[in-house]
């Protein structure tokens, strides 16, 4: 659900009168929504049994679902993805932490391989499935369906889950859930202005200053409280840290492509939302695939050739993007969206285990939601930044020739990405060391 509206979109500003930077929020603001109830949930986690709290979150998700789909304005639909984005905060976290603490750490890869099934390759596919469904259906017919699937889950979780985590009475840091709030709110708010107002706007600046300030003061607040949100002593560890800088550069490049993606398709090339998604399939059917694959050989060969060649792969296919031009073919496109697919399937769950090797505990709820809530505000705002970026390149294109601008606003987004890949890589060869003994070092 966090991609599923990008090939919607259009059709949904069409129906409900609102200008494209409006309907942006039905993505940016389940994006924000999401990143504030992580946060949270570490605590949630160790307060309440596991499987009351994974239904409240099912529950939380098809009541969203629900009022999305027969919302009568853009308002109510708004309110609608809201709540769907606040379950969704809870599960991503609270999986991750199960799968974590249940399973030995020798069978921690193969385990968060299967997980990536959903979490990974789920991301990708949805745009294939909306284009299919919007294409011959309302869009409405999403939420429908994500309400269908949600209560199937519902009914499984009340016959087979089991409540697997310890729980303890701890009270709720409201100052720092408050600062954490505000601090992602001015984020997504300044970085999602930007392309309709100047950079030192208040509608810009404003927000970023304020996110900053309290960004701060809650980073300090943390530091110097018994038991604080998120426990910020987990950056001291140096695999943690480095798994956090590499996901969150992912996400940023994942987001951002797969909204980029779609819009060269169907603005340049006048394709319909059924053909892009099908571009977009072979790379997620791959990604599927290979996410177990990928879970296993991180447990017998650790995390260092799995982040190298997906880096590698990342870097080529960001590069393959970056010279589009308005004939480029349909082929083409699905070859580079596939090795994007595969450098992806390569790094993301691996990291996320990854990322946990050091820790023991409650400690893993915090660092799992601290990791989470980073990487999905890092995606918000990459997306958000290359669509202002490709949006003004485009603009100061060639006049009568909006094809040739856009594929030109399109490049050097991509250039930007390919950037950010190149970094990613880097990162990847100096900091991430060869096997896991020598990680725990």
């Amino acid at each position: 659900m966090q991609t599923a509206l990008t090939t919607a979109l259009p059709d949904i500003i069409q129906e409900m009168g609102v200008t494209a930077n409006a309907g942006q929020w039905l993505t940016s603001g389940f994006s924000l929504a999401m990143g504030i109830m992580i946060p949270a949930t570490a605590w949630l986690i160790q307060r309440f049994p596991t499987k009351p709290l994974f239904i409240t979150s099912m529950f939380l998700f098809s009541a969203g679902a629900l009022v999305a789909a027969i919302a009568p304005t853009f308002v109510w639909l708004l309110i609608g993805r809201i709540t769907q984005a606040l379950g969704t905060g809870i599960l991503l976290s609270l999986t991750q932490v199960v799968i974590l603490t249940i399973y030995p750490q020798a069978q921690q890869g193969g385990m968060m391989g299967i997980y990536g099934l959903a979490a990974s390759a789920a991301p990708i596919i949805a745009p294939t499935i909306t284009g299919l469904l919007i294409d011959y259906m309302s869009w409405r017919i999403i939420f429908w369906f994500g309400l269908g699937v949600a209560l199937v889950d519902i009914i499984f979780a009340l016959v087979v889950m089991k409540d697997v985590l310890p729980t303890r009475r701890e009270h709720f840091d409201w100052p720092s859930f408050l600062l954490v709030s505000a601090a992602f709110t001015g984020i997504t708010i300044g970085f999602g202005n930007l392309g309709t107002a100047p950079f030192l706007s208040s509608g810009i600046a404003l927000p970023l200053g304020v996110a900053l300030l309290m960004a701060v003061v809650f980073v300090w607040r943390s530091l110097r409280i018994e038991k604080p949100l998120l426990d910020l002593r987990a950056f001291r560890n140096r695999v943690f840290r480095t798994a956090v800088i590499l996901s969150v550069l992912m996400y940023a490049i994942l987001i951002a492509a797969s909204t980029l993606f779609p819009i060269y398709v169907q603005t340049v090339h006048h394709l319909s939302a059924t053909v892009s998604g099908l571009i977009m399939m072979p790379g997620s059917l791959l990604m599927a695939v290979m996410s177990p694959i990928t879970g296993r050989l991180y447990d017998r060969f650790g995390i260092r050739p799995l982040v190298l060649t997906g880096g590698t792969l990342l870097l080529v296919s960001s590069i393959g993007t970056s010279f589009l031009t308005i004939g480029t073919s349909v082929a083409y496109l699905t070859a580079v969206w596939t090795i994007r697919s595969a450098a992806l399937a390569c790094m993301m769950m691996p990291i996320v285990t990854w990322s946990v090797t050091q820790l023991s505990g409650g400690a893993i709820a915090s660092a799992s939601a601290i990791l989470t809530t980073l990487r999905t505000i890092a995606g918000a705002v990459g997306a958000a930044v290359m669509v202002a970026l490709m949006a003004f390149v485009t603009k100061q294109g060639h006049v009568g020739q909006p094809a040739v601008a856009s594929v030109g606003g399109m490049n050097a987004a991509f250039m930007a990405l390919t950037v950010l890949a190149s970094v990613l890589l880097v990162i990847s060869l100096w900091s991430v060391r060869r096997n896991k003994a020598v990680e725990g070092e």
